[in-house]
């Protein structure tokens, strides 16, 4: 865990703050937020972005190639998780006795100013959640400060920069980050076992939840009916959402779709649901956010209409368009549970139509700690196709490839190449046919240059 002690000297009206990897999707909000709240920001990045070209406009020099000339007349530099020790900045400035922070260190002095920090943690559902709350906030007319680890169509960003006493935060639990945050409420979706280059195992994921949990101040709301989850709280008093009536939220009335519901809150309604979005999971998302929304005291009505108004985040069950009679999606599930929860609301809302995915597995250490849970998933679609393994941050130590996933699932097609991806689906797909690009890495590029005719 990273120590907050320190930053807050820095992140002071006319302090000249340095960010590096300022072009991410959860850094470029970050230098938005520093500059509204009076400091000088300047970043860099590797290459030019759209991000990049909104900061631009937005008032902040952003230098691309790291160089160790863009750090001149800094305070302090906030780095991305990707800017390592070597990084040339990084290097000038620990020369210099520049203090260097990280990112989570960074958003956690800043949402000591509100006075509502919502952070929403889990293995699973993070952005789509925080994204929920973002449309019930705005809803109620909160004018909140939102950072989601995705594009909401709401509000055309990831990020908003309000000026009401709420923040909502999506809260990783990669490398702990979480535990830099200082939460008021916190909301916990789920605990599986994931990340396991930096957790040993489960119980590890387990305690770090428990950590994260113990720190709201004002309450914490906990999927009651996970058990991985509830063992994680085990101690701590907390407020349990789920499915099941045992519940202080659960649901009744619930329609087979799984988007229209009833909920109730301590025995009482509290409001109904008409969910835009598909399949278990999501009913389970949406009773999350309207949970958080139940212990702020917003209303029923704001959470109905907000949730309502609610389709999806970028790259969750996003469609991207129609290509010779096929329906064209792209989703971000990357864990067996996300394929699982994707796969199985699909097979519901489609019934009869073939299932096409095109899967791209990330990080070697989750491929091969999870690599029979995967192989079980990767069975259910009619045909899969598998692009070489995203390295993300890893190198390739372990030897493992997406050709060894293919090898244990009948009919699966490796392709080495995005390119290979596009072209065997432009020649296997057939009207009707319900094509999924599924990874957290780049493999919605496959499903857009196959819309694109490339």
């Amino acid at each position: 865990m990273f120590q907050n002690k320190k930053i807050g000297k820095y992140l002071l009206p006319g302090r000249h703050v340095h960010l590096v990897g300022i072009g991410g999707v959860s850094m470029r909000p970050l230098g938005l937020v520093l500059k509204g709240m009076g400091m000088t920001v300047t970043g860099s990045d590797m290459s030019a972005s759209a991000g990049t070209e909104e900061l631009e406009c937005q008032g902040i020099p952003v230098a691309i190639g790291h160089h160790a000339e863009n750090i001149a007349g800094a305070d302090c530099i906030i780095r991305t998780a990707a800017a390592h020790n070597d990084n040339p900045e990084i290097a000038a400035a620990r020369a210099a006795g520049i203090p260097v922070f990280e990112r989570a260190q960074a958003w956690g002095e800043i949402m000591k100013s509100y006075k509502n920090a919502i952070c929403i943690s889990g293995t699973h559902g993070k952005t789509t959640t925080t994204s929920m709350m973002t449309h019930i906030l705005m809803e109620a007319n909160l004018d909140p400060t939102v950072m989601i680890g995705g594009y909401l169509p709401l509000l055309h960003a990831s990020h908003r920069v309000g000026h009401g006493d709420t923040i909502v935060l999506e809260s990783c639990e990669y490398c702990d980050s979480f535990l830099n945050f200082f939460p008021t409420l916190a909301v916990v979706l789920n605990v599986e076992a994931d990340h396991l280059d930096y957790f040993k195992d489960l119980a590890d994921v387990q305690k770090s939840f428990h950590k994260f949990a113990s720190m709201a101040t004002f309450g914490v709301i906990a999927n009651g009916d996970d058990v991985h989850t509830r063992e994680a709280m085990e101690g701590i008093d907390y407020v349990t959402f789920g499915l099941g009536e045992n519940n202080r939220i659960h649901v009744t009335n619930m329609c087979p779709d799984w988007r229209h519901f009833d909920v109730i809150c301590d025995g009482e309604f509290y409001c109904h649901l008409d969910m835009g979005v598909l399949g278990r999971h999501n009913a389970l998302n949406g009773l999350a956010a309207a949970a958080a929304a139940w212990m702020m005291g917003i209303p029923g009505e704001a959470v109905s209409h907000g949730l309502e108004s609610f389709h999806g985040a970028g790259r969750r069950m996003e469609f991207k368009g129609r290509w010779g009679g096929a329906d064209i999606y792209d989703d971000y599930a990357h864990h067996p549970d996300e394929l699982s929860a994707t796969i199985d609301s699909v097979r519901a809302s489609f019934p009869g139509r073939r299932l096409v995915l095109a899967f791209q597995p990330h990080t070697y250490s989750r491929t091969n700690a999870l690599f029979h849970d995967f192989v079980e998933q990767l069975r259910k679609p009619d045909l899969v196709v598998l692009a070489e393994i995203y390295a993300a941050r890893e190198r390739n130590t372990i030897g493992i490839s997406s050709a060894h996933l293919a090898d244990k699932i009948p009919g699966a097609v490796f392709c080495e190449t995005l390119p290979d991806v596009t072209a065997y689906l432009r020649e296997n797909i057939r009207e009707g046919d319900v094509v999924i690009t599924m990874g957290a890495g780049d493999i919605f590029r496959a499903g857009e240059a196959l819309l694109a005719g490339e």
